[in-house]
């Protein structure tokens, strides 16, 4: 089952770590990753964002991955994350650590699959697309127990032309 939370996504990103993860999310921003829009690393991923506000997340733990369904988003990526202490953390760069919000995840490495929709409207709305649910971003993470894999980029958005 999902849970739904409002994330501020300040710097236009989300993170999504171990609990225990001590990483320096700043380094995993190479040119790959901004284009991208995912930072990983070995615990701690960084989900680029359209938005410098409020984004709606979903988070869902699932026991084995889930059918695919880009057509239904915008922008789809997937990447492992080890998950040593079984206490996943999603929060936006600037949240207090010990506030954010947690999960229990299986402890070891997990798949996050990163499925963000709405985007066109978040961008033309920009600072204040998340008054209204018309034009609020939505990120929608689902993760599961596999081994390790390299991520991969299953859908790609970019932004329209000015």
């Amino acid at each position: 089952m999902a849970i739904n939370l409002q994330v501020f996504a300040d710097y236009c990103q989300i993170h999504v770590l171990d609990e225990c993860s001590e990483t320096d999310l700043g380094e995993v921003w190479t040119e790959q990753a901004l284009l991208d829009r995912l930072g990983v690393a070995r615990d701690a991923l960084v989900i680029g964002t359209e938005v410098n506000v409020n984004v709606a997340v979903s988070v869902d733990l699932l026991a084995s991955e889930p059918d695919g369904d880009s057509t239904e988003f915008d922008h789809v990526v997937e990447a492992s994350l080890q998950v040593p202490s079984g206490r996943l953390v999603v929060m936006g760069c600037t949240d207090y650590l010990p506030e954010a919000p947690r999960f229990e995840a299986p402890a070891g490495w997990i798949r996050v699959r990163a499925s963000r929709g709405n985007l066109a409207n978040a961008f033309r709305a920009d600072i204040e697309s998340d008054e209204t649910p018309e034009t609020t971003e939505q990120l929608r993470l689902q993760a599961w127990p596999t081994p390790p894999t390299d991520p991969q980029i299953i859908k790609r958005w970019s932004q329209p032309a000015a």
